[in-house]
């Protein structure tokens, strides 16, 4: 249990009464100020939950200006702290207007410190209640991965992957089809790290022209080339403190490669026509749908630079290979697309579902949007249907999906395979099972298999 003393900020300009408010709070650890500099600076030190002030303080004590403008000060610095205004016995007017301007309460001068004292810890709960609700708002609303949605089992784990390696100051490098949420995943793995507060700028190595991407990456000085009327920093220094993306990695040219290579030892940049070498300070990550192995076999992509950039791999699986996946974020996209475009409540039929689950989504996520964007759009009514998604049916219908036709399946493949592995020992199967040897008999009927003699 933590017996330390709350903090009380009194600030006070007369000696006499600050030295009596010391003493009868003395259960708090009771710090002062005299002015409204000396207040900011223990503000800013010990950052007390509660403050009591008199409004009137040097260097003009009979006006109230210094009061006020430490009272915003306080609250702009510290907005959740609770600041109790002390005022004169017949000044109710400015008592008001400090606590319209944010105060807690206020008490008129002089005042009997059991009173007072009330107002104190009821302030103090109030603060806590008030830490107490955002602690549990943001533990309700999720990580900043929460807003990917999937329910397969390696995605999950890839989500905690790119949580543990968040706070770890590693290069991480994310490989998957085009359209797998690589830059959604990078995005999150920048706000779950301690750079979240700085920038996260993103570039794709492909979309850019290869003699504009070195000075896009490094910058460049004023008159280094033709058209450079100015110094501009490169997306190296405008991400310092924070990350940078570089998608499709694997389209950077073989040139800017030893470029990126020699950043990554020494963590300096030069922009072009430059001759200073500036610190910066910025984590990597990488993406790519390329094979890297292919292409250093190739001498497309440097060895050295692909292990630099490899200190932590995740491999992100294409829709067509998380369970269940495709049809969670149809249901989603059209909710999110419906409200977009004020097409009230929107329902798949069964037929859009089945052709959702067999196509195989060349175009993962992002094709898959787009399809339900355009569905939400041109559909009729309320039913999106596999027409409206420009999607085949599969033969496939539910019947098949029966739950007791897939759980005969599955026992079937599972008394074959047993039996396999143990030679036809009914026995030796039925313990392999977990079923009694009766049981086993009955299953093997069902199923049309036949009895070996062992």
């Amino acid at each position: 249990m933590n017996d330390r003393k709350r903090t009380l900020l009194i600030v006070e300009d007369d000696p006499a009464l600050q030295k009596q408010m010391k003493w009868a709070f003395d259960q708090y650890e009771v710090v002062t100020a005299a002015d409204r500099e000396s207040a900011i600076t223990q503000i800013r030190r010990y950052e007390p939950a509660v403050v009591t002030m008199d409004l009137g303080l040097p260097p003009s004590p009979d006006d109230t200006s210094e009061g006020f403008r430490l009272l915003g000060e306080i609250l702009s610095l510290a907005p959740d702290t609770k600041v109790i205004v002390l005022t004169g016995q017949h000044d109710r007017e400015n008592a008001v207007r400090a606590v319209g301007a944010g105060a807690y309460d206020f008490f008129a001068k002089p005042f009997e410190p059991e009173l007072l004292m009330l107002t104190i810890d009821r302030a103090f709960r109030l603060f806590d209640l008030q830490h107490e609700n955002r602690r549990l708002q943001a533990q309700h609303a999720g990580g900043p991965l929460s807003s990917v949605i999937t329910r397969d089992a390696a995605m999950l784990r890839i989500l905690r992957t790119i949580e543990k390696v968040a706070s770890a100051n590693v290069t991480v490098m994310l490989l998957g089809e085009s359209g797998t949420g690589k830059e959604v995943l990078a995005r999150g793995l920048h706000e779950a790290s301690p750079r979240r507060a700085a920038r996260f700028i993103a570039i794709n190595c492909a979309a850019i022209p290869e003699n504009l991407l070195e000075s896009e990456l490094f910058g460049y000085e004023k008159g280094a080339f033709t058209g450079a009327v100015k110094q501009t920093p490169g997306k190296f220094e405008l991400a310092h403190k924070g990350t940078l993306f570089l998608d499709e990695i694997g389209d950077l040219p073989i040139a800017l490669q030893a470029k990126l290579l020699r950043f990554l030892q020494e963590r300096v940049v030069e922009r072009i026509g430059g001759r200073e070498e500036i610190p910066v300070d910025v984590r990597i990550v990488c993406a790519t749908h390329q094979d890297l192995k292919s292409l250093i076999a190739q001498g497309r992509f440097r060895e050295d630079l692909f292990y630099r950039l490899a200190e932590i791999v995740v491999d992100i699986p294409p829709v067509r290979d998380r369970d269940g996946d495709a049809m969670l974020l149809a249901h989603a996209f059209v909710q999110r697309f419906a409200t977009e475009h004020r097409r009230n409540s929107m329902v798949l039929t069964d037929d859009a579902l089945a052709a959702l689950a067999a196509h195989r989504w060349p175009g993962n996520v992002r094709e898959l949007e787009n399809c339900i964007k355009r569905a939400v759009i041109m559909a009729d009514a309320g039913r999106i249907t596999a027409d409206d998604l420009g999607l085949n049916v599969p033969d496939e219908d539910l019947d098949a999906l029966n739950l007791r036709a897939v759980r005969d399946e599955a026992e079937r493949r599972a008394v074959v395979r047993v039996l396999a592995r143990v030679n036809g020992n009914i026995a030796r199967a039925a313990e392999v099972l977990g079923i009694s040897r009766p049981t086993l008999y009955d299953l093997m009927n069902r199923f049309g298999l036949k009895k070996d003699p062992v």
